[in-house]
């Protein structure tokens, strides 16, 4: 058995006068920083971060300020580099949006507006935003998306600066894929160093993390020498962190719970000072039951509440009768707030104001929202370390990056001299936690079971041309170097060259192995690998390689929208779905009103079959519970990409129906209504009752679709629907955004079509409008959609689609975004057999029901030179 070398240990917190924000020299950068003085870490990594060009790595406790670090690096490059480009990634939403306010504030005012940027999510608009910004925020996920193809973006090449934070969830879920962005930056550096483009030798990466116990090999992996390495142990903290962790025997989870509720209010009593307090618990559930619980505890022992000093009780009252939670309205009174997943942002704006005001001295928040909140506090108390998990159908301990964060909330820089931490766990769960808590985590690589999508990717890219490349391509990876230093944990029967060389052998041949059989890519014997079809489409849309041979497997050319919906939910990428406590109820009393009734292999606790019943009740506009309702949005916003894909794989095997059907699977999931429902449904704050109304209009007056809103008179449309002022402006903004597209075309050569010749079609596509009305903003927001129950912002894309209805045939398809005009030219190979032969043009949104255009295309084709006998003789 071989055993991994001991750790190095960790850098030494120097007793170093604590810098002033005037070391910066420049008066606007100053102004950036609203303290006094750097704190011990950030001063002890200003020289190397500010006053150099190195890579560096700032390992440090959760709440240790190491923003600030990366901010150091942000000025240099401001500073140095006028043409630099800075890109921060983080490995969650959550995370990367809380620092884009911050810095959209903050460095907006020293930079022109439009420099400060966070990603959408979709390719084409960030691409322009990468190019056209200074520095750009967005999630791990997003980055690898664009920079996959950075051969072709010169956008991803110019980037100088790249900081990625929370390193340390490089041993979790997302691992993998930080650990291909990383060492895909690495090499994109060495090739610009050798090309030595336009001066700019290489990009500066500065990784920022919790304490690790093998920062050193992370380093080294980084390409950061160890002056530039700085690892900090975990007890050594700006503001020194108390830690008290209690055990409770019961082995119950339910039990636990409630035998922590009177200890939890004990600690905020004895530790909190009367200063603030944050509590995590498990659930959504857990953090109403807790807020009551201690309101109750406070009311009966007389000890009056937790509203802040001088606050007035009328002043809480009347912000809290603006709350639609009854028992959210209740706790405030008590000085108590508690946040959960499914509220509205305004009360989540308003709880959190209050607390930052000191309004509120105790704030109760399930766990999994730690990312997304911002706040810190004198006290943390996390009551139980354990959270249900519906698809294990068993309680799972949280994540250590998460246990961490919550910790770094007990640390508010400036205000306090110590933070305190109170924790709660079950009594086997101690000792683990301890050294966790107080021990640097060691950090392994998971790429090995994630290397499918990544070499996929690469393969498309031409980075992997062949098995000795994708040898070549691990070699750049931190498993690559975590390998030999414990073959144990990966299964490596050795150390030596021949062990190393046998093993990743191995693990390429299974991996190309898996992605051949799917269709992905294609092996000769002579171990060279090229793309296929599937395997571009996977990466193109950043979807999963099962999905699309899933997808591939699955469809037919019968299949209709029901069965695209089908194949949509049984995608990979919802497997992952979160299944609360007793949610497998719920789902099955939804699943009782269904349109469609589940395939007879549906389980509740499976997420995909979730996926299933959460996409027919936005179709139905069913309503359901809070997390319900961010787990759907959380479909609806995957589900366009994975569309794109189906209808990409129906294309490719020339199906016309299944196609078309996939089209308006996407105008369901962008609108939330059934292909079959009337268009005006779309219209916001239209009712049934309207629609009745509307259907009852004849002659001139008759209201069939969006346009003819617009053109009724004002009193015929009042009297018609009823609508509030403000109700009405929404329905304007709706209708006026509604495409109203012109299509015309033309068939080139059309008199001289010969069977098996390329065909071409002209087609343009030209958006009525009125031009010399608009300004340039105006113009600017055309092909925005309005889709009030869409969780994202969305820019209308159209299919162009020739296709023979007759036997079924896609012919040729194009996508398109479309602002004003837009010119596309279809090609597709003439029919065979000589004759005359009724075409279909079908112009498809994907965003809107009622707004699709057909056209007849009428084409004689002639017989080809190759015709006329010599085939019918080889046939005889």
């Amino acid at each position: 058995m071989i055993l991994p070398p001991k750790f190095p240990p960790p850098t030494e917190l120097l007793d170093l006068q604590p810098l002033p924000p005037t070391a910066l020299g420049e008066p606007a950068l100053i102004k950036l920083f609203r303290f006094k003085e750097f704190n011990p870490i950030q001063t002890q990594t200003f020289h190397e971060l500010f006053k150099t060009d190195r890579n560096s790595l700032i390992c440090a406790p959760s709440g240790s300020g190491k923003t600030t670090c990366a901010e150091f690096a942000i000025l240099r490059m401001l500073v140095s580099d006028p043409n630099g480009k800075c890109v921060y990634v983080a490995p969650k939403d959550e995370i990367a949006k809380n620092v884009a306010n911050d810095w959209i504030d903050r460095f907006g005012s020293i930079l022109p507006n439009g420099q400060v940027v966070q990603l959408t999510g979709e390719t084409t608009p960030d691409l322009r935003l990468l190019s056209q910004a200074k520095i750009i925020l967005c999630t791990v996920k997003q980055w690898d998306s664009l920079s996959r193809r950075w051969r072709q973006r010169k956008a991803v090449q110019s980037v100088s600066l790249f900081i990625i934070d929370d390193l340390h969830f490089l041993g979790g879920e997302i691992g993998p894929t930080i650990e291909v962005i990383i060492s895909r930056m690495r090499y994109i550096s060495s090739q610009k160093q050798q090309k030595k483009e336009n001066n700019n030798t290489s990009v500066r990466i500065i990784g920022l993390s919790a304490s690790l116990a093998n920062a050193r090999e992370v380093g080294e992996w980084m390409g950061v020498p160890i002056k530039s390495l700085f690892n900090f142990s975990p007890k050594v903290r700006p503001i020194p962190l108390e830690i008290y962790l209690h055990s409770f025997d019961q082995s119950n989870f339910s039990s636990r719970l409630m035998a922590m509720a009177k200890p939890v209010y004990n600690s905020v009593m004895r530790h909190s000072e009367g200063k603030s307090s944050i509590i995590f618990v498990p659930s959504r559930r857990q953090a109403q039951l807790t807020a009551i619980d201690l309101m109750t505890y406070r009311e009966s022992l007389g000890e009056g509440t937790f509203l802040g000093n001088d606050v007035k009780l009328e002043h809480v009252i009347a912000v809290s009768e603006n709350m639609k939670d009854q028992s959210l309205q209740q706790v405030l009174k008590g000085g108590i707030g508690y946040l959960h997943d499914g509220m509205s942002d305004l009360d989540w704006e308003i709880i959190i104001d209050l607390y930052r005001d000191g309004v509120l001295k105790l704030l109760v928040c399930p766990a999994d929202l730690c990312w997304r909140l911002r706040e810190v506090a004198h006290l943390v108390v996390i009551m139980g370390t354990e959270t249900f998990d519906g698809r294990e159908r068993r309680y799972l301990d949280y994540p250590i990056a998460d246990l961490l964060n919550m910790m770094g909330k007990a640390s508010r820089q400036g205000i306090d001299s110590s933070g305190k931490c109170v924790i709660l766990c079950h009594t086997p769960k101690k000792e683990h936690l301890r050294k966790l808590l107080y021990d640097s985590l060691p950090i392994e690589s998971h790429l090995d079971h994630y290397l499918h999508d990544h070499f996929n990717s690469e393969i498309i890219t031409k980075t992997i041309g062949s098995l000795q490349d994708a040898v070549d391509y691990i070699t750049w990876t931190f498993l690559y170097r975590r390998l030999t230093k414990n073959p144990n944990y990966y299964n490596l029967q050795g150390t030596s060259s021949v062990h190393l060389s046998e093993h990743l052998s191995e693990m390429v041949e299974t991996v190309l192995g898996d992605l051949e059989e799917s269709k992905c890519c294609q092996m000769t014997d002579e171990g060279n690998v090229s793309p296929l079809n599937l395997g571009m489409i996977a990466a193109y849309y950043y979807v999963q390689y099962t999905t699309v041979d899933l997808i591939a497997s699955s469809v037919t050319s019968k299949t209709k929208t029901r069965g695209v919906m089908e194949i949509l939910s049984a995608s990979s990428e919802f497997s992952s779905l979160p299944i609360r406590h007793g949610e497998g109820k719920t789902l099955q009393i939804l699943a009782r009103r269904l349109k469609h009734q589940l395939p007879d292999s549906a389980q509740y606790h499976d997420a995909n079959t979730k996926a299933l019943i959460l996409l027919q009740c936005h179709f139905s506009r069913t309503s359901v519970s809070a997390d319900l309702r961010k787990d759907q949005q959380l479909i609806l916003g995957e589900s366009i990409n994975l569309i794109q894909a189906i209808v990409d794989v129906i294309s490719s095997n020339g199906w016309l129906k299944p196609g078309l059907a996939a089209m308006e699977l996407s105008q369901m999931a962008v609108q939330g209504l059934w292909n079959k429902d009337n268009v005006l449904m779309q219209i916001p704050h239209f009712s049934q009752e309207i629609i009745t109304r509307c259907e009852a209009c004849k002659g001139d007056d008759a209201v069939e679709s969006v346009f003819d809103i617009l053109t009724l008179e004002d009193e015929v449309r009042d009297n018609l629907l009823r609508l509030s002022d403000e109700k009405m402006a929404d329905v304007a903004v709706f209708c006026n955004n509604y495409p109203n597209v012109e299509v015309t075309f033309e068939v080139e050569d059309k008199d001289d079509i010969t069977s098996g010749d390329p065909v071409q079609i002209a087609v343009k596509l030209e958006r009525e409008l009125d031009e010399e009305e608009m300004d340039k903003d105006e113009m600017a927001q055309l092909g925005n959609v309005s889709a009030p129950l869409f969780p994202k912002e969305k820019r209308e894309g159209w299919w162009i689609v020739i296709g023979d209805t007759k036997t079924n045939t896609l012919l040729s398809v194009k996508r398109v975004n479309l602002q004003v005009t837009q010119k596309i030219l279809l090609e597709f190979v003439a029919p065979e057999d000589p004759g005359d032969y009724n075409l279909t043009l079908f112009c498809m949104s994907d965003s809107y029901l009622g707004c699709d255009q057909e056209y007849s295309v009428r084409i004689s084709v002639a017989a080809g030179e190759s015709d006329d006998g010599s085939s019918e003789s080889e046939e005889e």
